[in-house]
């Protein structure tokens, strides 16, 4: 359903203009690639020349390249002639998209050609932008690095990453900051799926989906929860339905908001925000209380399950209904559903991870899935869909402010193990970071400030960060901050920092909403179209991107850019010493074969980049049912080789294309959970019980694989006298011959050894998953009974408020529950989605989604003009849309929209000719305070607000 306009055309759109004066001012209506296909279809046509004779002669150049949108991973044609990019179509053959698109995807030729793009280097000067060499800016910038190191430590530069760039650059951008000496280093993923990471991680051993879409089709049952794919995972939907169509899968949506899934359900229950747990410990409540549990399944592979029905024994029907809203009818019939019809597999997106229990959510929903038996198993699973397309890659290759690339974490090991992967001393390494000793420990081996903290690394008093001092530099590198909390904190932040840094293809919300006049850089990155790489789509398959066009403008690949910026920094040299480095830019290929070396831990060793290419070039060979390769050159391997992919490439391993599969051999792409907790626990065997992979020597549960278990089961001498001599000492992750892992699946085991999932993360707050109610709840009856944390002195270099917030009752003054989400049209914070016209059209304002009896209550008529006042201040003027939609006591705002603030327009901040064409207010000025208390993640689905007429 659109939004409602009941105006005249001239106030038609959040432009306040009519379509056609919006073709005329954005330039569609007058010509250039903007206006190919913008009135009609075919949408994509082929370019002309000025004398409108068609370019028929030129040779055209196919290119095989990857969505850059949401994660689904769908593959495009880019058709080239003389170096424009002149057509596009879905890929057909491709085993994710088979020929689907989104309006999204159908807009990438737009982004390859925006004449909205930043088009050279430009300074903030007295207010105005002036354009500058490529060697001023670095030269610039390098210096003030420089200074500000050595002045209040390497901490005091913080590089914020993204999960737009390929795995390449993002491994590289986490090496650049160690390098540089600090892990003041992270990406979109720890404001989006850092507690699903963390949750799943700490329940099986990875924190990945488990299967992949196209097994979805084989689902009998499907639970969203947090999760709209229709709009933010449109594609998706194909397998989504097929398994409605052909296995008759029930399809259940518990949302707050009736969602244009919704609409494809056979079930669907509104939930209240911020009540997940109770949710599912209300289902597990009949699911114990009729015996549908799978006792077999639980005895063999699952541990502590009984510490979680013990708690589950408190959420009886009524007190359920109380706390979420849901009636007991409902839940039993959920329950039911889910029990009937396995295997089933649950989805989950921000809506779930976006809150101060983020950890306790996620957690929840895998041992929903655990009791059922459904992990493991093809057509069940946790199928975690992401939103960016390489969100996953970025953080499987560590650019995040907790660990080295393959979540090997800080310690002295992990940092020597990757010393030994680049070829440099522990020492040396250790030099480059401030000697000072934190509250959380040595610099080098304390986690960094997180991206959604970096507000409070600047605004924070110096004695209550653990760090030398605060933050005195930014660079947004590929990040769009209106995707963060708290917007007027963060405009106070920009405005103390000493330099802020944007390097991207657009010059992004962060260019024009620091209300500065100096110290601001942009930097125009090439698009992931203008170069080649890998990317790691929702599913774990690795696919590889031509290069479709060469940089336009001035623009430079992001690994160019850290090359320049390694030289000026005094560290290239060691930066690159294993990656050859051509007119300045790093061969993309050595820096995969790097990774290869290191990513024991996750099996990212058997993905080279001959392999990937492999695969690309053979789409068509793989099935669109099981991803497996059906002849061909890749037979048997299934597609992308979705980690892990064991040992070396010359092994051959197919890929594991479902996690912890144990019906299939280990060599075949089968799983145990991990071993990852120990062997045990207060004297209680957590290693599985009788459950081992097919072909398996050892049939039963065994640990981690290192080189001494291979001694003691006699399998030693399997290895070469080579193998020996890198494993002596080592285990499955840090041999960096990869013959531990060889022996181990030759003899049909997991390296990462057999063991139960764990229900208990007695390393957490809260070992079982507790039901708490959010900081700002507008249920303070139930604070008492379900209270939040104390207050944290230090987590991630910062001070965490839990209760000191949440004691202040402020429901008198905002008293509805403020949530938000994704709108099909855009992505991301929107900068490069609202640039693009084709887009811009189809959605032209921001806006506030209202239930029709609070409407009536406060007086607000569809379409008029509001102000929404989040409970700490900040406050957004949209366009109300009055629907049911939305619960009585429930608010929806998109988040999509930046370039307006508190109700004034940023739109002259922008270098001239590069403003998006739609702009609007970001939903996140009005959210507030609130993170997780594992890995800080944002709270963005439960807030509070207030509601008056503009």
């Amino acid at each position: 359903m659109r939004l409602t306009r009941k105006t005249t055309a001239s106030k038609a759109s959040g432009l306040g203009i009519s379509r056609r004066q919006f073709l005329k001012r954005s330039g569609a209506a007058t010509g250039g690639v903007a206006a190919a296909g913008f009135m009609g279809a075919p949408m994509m046509q082929r370019a002309e020349s000025a004398d409108k004779t068609p370019v028929l002669d030129s040779p055209v150049e196919t290119k095989r390249t990857v969505c850059s949108h949401c994660s689904v991973g769908c593959g495009v044609y880019a058709e080239v002639q003389e170096g424009i990019w002149t057509k596009q179509e879905p890929a057909f053959d491709h085993p994710i998209n088979r020929g689907a698109h989104c309006a999204k995807g159908a807009s990438l030729r737009q982004h390859g050609h925006s004449s909205r793009r930043l088009k050279y280097p430009m300074k903030l000067v007295g207010g105005e932008w002036q354009r500058m060499s490529w060697d001023d800016a670095i030269e610039e910038i390098g210096n003030k690095v420089l200074e500000l190191s050595e002045q209040y430590s390497p901490d005091s530069i913080y590089w914020l990453g993204s999960a737009k760039f390929n795995n390449e650059q993002a491994y590289l951008l986490r090496k650049f900051a160690a390098l540089a000496g600090t892990n003041n280093t992270d990406h979109q993923a720890r404001i989006c799926h850092s507690t699903t990471v963390a949750g799943v991680a700490n329940t099986w051993g990875y924190g990945a989906m488990t299967n992949s879409l196209n097994d979805i089709q084989n689902s009998k049952s499907i639970m969203f929860i947090g999760s709209n794919p229709s709009e933010a995972h449109p594609v998706a939907m194909q397998h989504i339905l097929l398994a409605k169509e052909r296995s008759n899968a029930e399809i259940i949506v518990v949302d707050p908001r009736f969602t244009r899934t919704a609409a494809k359900a056979d079930k669907f229950v509104r939930l209240r925000p911020g009540s997940d747990v109770a949710f599912i410990w209300g289902l597990l409540w009949h699911i114990f209380e009729n015996g549908w549990e799978d006792s077999e399944y639980i005895n063999q592979r699952v541990y502590a399950l009984d510490e979680v029905r013990a708690e589950v024994a408190n959420f009886t029907p009524s007190e359920v209904e109380r706390i979420t809203g849901v009636p007991e009818e409902a839940m039993y019939d959920t329950a039911k559903r889910l029990a009937d019809n396995r295997p089933g597999c649950i989805v989950w997106c921000m809506g779930g991870t976006q809150h101060t229990t983020g950890n306790n959510n996620t957690r929840a929903y895998c041992i929903l899935e655990l009791a059922l038996g459904n992990i493991g198993k093809s057509g069940g699973g946790a199928n975690i869909f992401r939103g960016h397309d390489n969100v996953q890659g970025a953080t499987d290759l560590g650019l995040m402010s907790h660990s080295l690339p393959g979540y090997y974490g800080l310690s002295e090991g992990a940092w020597k193990h990757w010393g030994r992967v680049w070829g440099l001393d522990y020492e040396w390494l250790q030099s480059r970071f401030d000697d000072t000793e934190y509250v959380d420990g040595k610099p080098m081996h304390s986690s960094g400030i997180t991206v959604s903290r970096w507000i409070d690394g600047v605004l924070e008093e110096d004695e209550n960060i653990s760090q030398r001092s605060k933050l005195k530099a930014m660079f947004y590198w590929g990040h769009a901050v209106n995707s963060q909390t708290r917007g007027p904190e963060m405009q106070q932040a920009m405005k103390q920092l000493e330099m802020m840094v944007i390097v991207d293809p657009y010059p992004t919300v962060a260019g024009v909403m620091h209300d500065r006049t100096d110290g601001v850089y942009l930097l125009p990155a090439a698009t992931q179209f203008e170069t080649t790489g890998s990317v790691t789509a929702t599913n774990r398959s690795i696919q590889w991107r031509d290069k479709v066009i060469e940089p336009l403008f001035e623009s430079k690949p992001d690994h160019e850019i850290m090359y320049l910026l390694s030289q000026k920094l005094g560290f290239a040299e060691e930066l690159f010493k294993n990656i050859r480095v051509e007119n300045n830019e790093p061969l993309i290929e050595d820096i995969t074969r790097e990774f290869n070396a290191g990513m024991w831990t996750v099996g990212y060793t058997g993905q080279s980049p001959e392999r990937l290419k492999e695969h690309q070039k053979n789409w068509h060979t793989f099935s669109f049912h099981s991803l497996q390769a059906q002849g061909g050159p890749a037979d048997g391997d299934y597609y992308g080789l979705p980690w892990p992919c064991w040992g070396t490439a010359e092994m051959g391993h197919p890929g594991t294309p479902i996690l912890y599969d144990t019906s299939k051999s280990v060599a075949e792409g089968g799983l145990t959970f991990r071993a990852r907790f120990g062997v045990e626990r207060d004297g209680e065997n957590i290693l599985a019980d009788g459950s081992f992979s097919a072909g398996s020597d050892i049939e039963d549960g065994y640990p981690e694989f290192n080189a001494q278990m291979l001694q003691d089961l006699g399998w030693w001498d399997d290895l070469t006298d080579a193998e020996k001599t890198a494993a002596e000492g080592k285990n499955w992750k840090t041999d960096l011959s990869g013959g531990i892992q060889r022996v181990a699946i030759d003899h049909g085991c997991a390296p990462f050894g057999n063991a139960k999932a764990r229900c208990n993360v007695w390393t957490f707050p809260d070992p079982i998953p507790k039901h708490r109610e959010p900081l700002y709840t507008s249920r303070r009856d139930l604070v008492e009974d379900y209270p939040t944390w104390d207050d944290v002195a230090s987590h991630y270099r910062l001070p965490t408020l839990y209760q000191s917030i949440q004691e202040n009752d402020v429901t008198d003054r905002y008293p509805i529950i403020l949530t938000s989400g994704r709108l099909v049209e855009y992505e991301g914070g929107g900068e490069e989605t609202r640039s693009m016209s084709w887009l811009a059209e189809l959605q032209q304002e921001m806006f506030v989604e209202i239930n029709p009896a609070l409407a009536n209550d406060i007086g607000i008529l569809d379409g008029d003009m509001v102000w929404v006042e989040g409970a700490e201040g900040g406050r957004v003027k949209v366009k109300a849309l009055v629907t049911p939609r939305v619960a009585r006591e429930v608010v929806f705002m998109p988040f999509h929209f930046g370039g307006m603030f508190q109700g004034e327009s940023l739109h002259d901040r922008y270098p001239d000719g590069t403003a998006p064409y739609v702009l609007g207010e970001a939903a996140n000025t009005a959210t507030t305070y609130g993170y997780d208390t594992v890995t800080q993640m944002q709270e963005t689905k439960c807030t509070l607000c207030r509601i008056e007429l503009a």
